[in-house]
């Protein structure tokens, strides 16, 4: 399909807290209690990430979860907690 972007074609990223950041992405903010729960599915399951599960900002403001994987097209998914909702879209 024309204009769809798969991990087989080649992929664009943007460096965060080490990590290449697939772009494009979508991307979906759970309860810190679902997305843990999550993890350890996708985990269980064998799911391979493009970036394992990780907290961001620890013990700060902005305290956040989130990891990063393909659905069986290609397409790139993230899964983000935060530790205090309230922060999702703080400057």
């Amino acid at each position: 399909m024309a204009g769809c972007w798969a991990a087989a074609d080649t992929a664009h990223h943007n460096p965060v807290d080490g990590h290449a950041v697939p772009i494009p992405h979508f991307g979906v903010v759970l309860t810190m209690d679902d997305w843990k729960a999550l993890r350890d599915r996708l985990r269980e399951a064998g799911v391979r990430f493009v970036i394992e599960p990780y907290l961001r900002f620890e013990g700060e403001v902005g305290e956040q979860a989130t990891m990063f994987f393909l659905d069986p097209s290609g397409n790139a998914l993230e899964f983000k907690a935060f530790r205090d909702i309230g922060q999702l879209f703080a400057r």
